[in-house]
């Protein structure tokens, strides 16, 4: 297996691909891997440079003719939530959220295929088995977690796993500085809770009591409506060429 020191990783260049966001861009990444006994360190210091983590490869854009994605960090102190984000949370007061290490399961696939064939049926995940989606989530040399989100039942408190439904689930990296979300998905059926921004809320929440100062939520790409969403978690922090900066918007 190769092996990489925090303190110099190799980093290699993909080929130009369409790009996913923005119809007339084609983009191209930088990675690395993750991989090794400081790999969760390594982690932390390219996610606080605007990289991402998909298994154990660390990646950002390194498109030549476009600077459109933007890292986006909630600052999880300040976080106060108006009264639309109150009313998610509010409709979700019957969900019970677990934090579990990163091991896959049948149920998680399930809700997982689910998801994609409703919202992402033509996506570069479209075609994944159960097996890809077990590397999804295992494949990882940091510290990663996967959260469940399930409807509560009586008991739920008392017994080690709640026994409700299953309704969404986050892939969840836990840093010195913050959570980043990896990603999630849930039931697409259940339109009223607004259940990806509830499990940012719920991100903000576990931040704030493990006294962490951020949620990293990835890239937002401002012609892009399907990114529209993580403008609305305010305060927050875009990662500009002078470095982090304060976005009000």
């Amino acid at each position: 297996m190769t092996t990489h020191s925090v303190n110099s990783p190799q980093f290699f260049l993909t080929a130009p691909s369409a790009c996913p966001y923005l119809e007339s861009e084609m983009e191209r990444k930088v990675f690395t891997h993750l991989v090794g006994p400081k790999a969760s360190e390594l982690n932390d210091l390219l996610t606080q440079g605007g990289f991402r983590r998909s298994q154990n490869i660390a990646y950002r854009p390194a498109c030549e003719t476009c600077r459109a994605c933007i890292s986006v960090r909630i600052l999880a102190d300040e976080f106060k939530p108006g009264k639309t984000l109150r009313r998610v949370t509010g409709a979700n007061t019957d969900l019970i959220s677990t934090d579990y290490a990163a091991e896959p399961s049948t149920e998680q696939y399930t809700l997982f295929r689910k998801y994609l064939g409703s919202r992402h049926q033509s996506g570069g995940m479209a075609e994944m088995t159960i097996g890809d989606y077990a590397m999804m989530v295992e494949d990882t040399h940091v510290n990663s977690r996967v959260i469940e989100y399930r409807l509560r039942e009586p008991g739920d408190g008392i017994a080690e796993n709640p026994a409700g439904r299953l309704v969404a689930v986050a892939l969840t990296d836990v840093m010195g500085d913050g959570l980043s979300m990896v990603y999630s998905f849930f039931d697409p059926e259940e339109t009223k809770r607004s259940l990806g921004t509830y499990m940012i809320l719920d991100h903000i929440r576990m931040a704030q009591a493990r006294g962490l100062p951020h949620v990293y939520l990835g890239y937002w790409v401002k012609n892009s409506p399907k990114m529209g969403y993580k403008t609305r978690f305010q305060p927050q922090e875009h990662l500009m060429p002078q470095g982090w900066r304060r976005h009000e918007g």
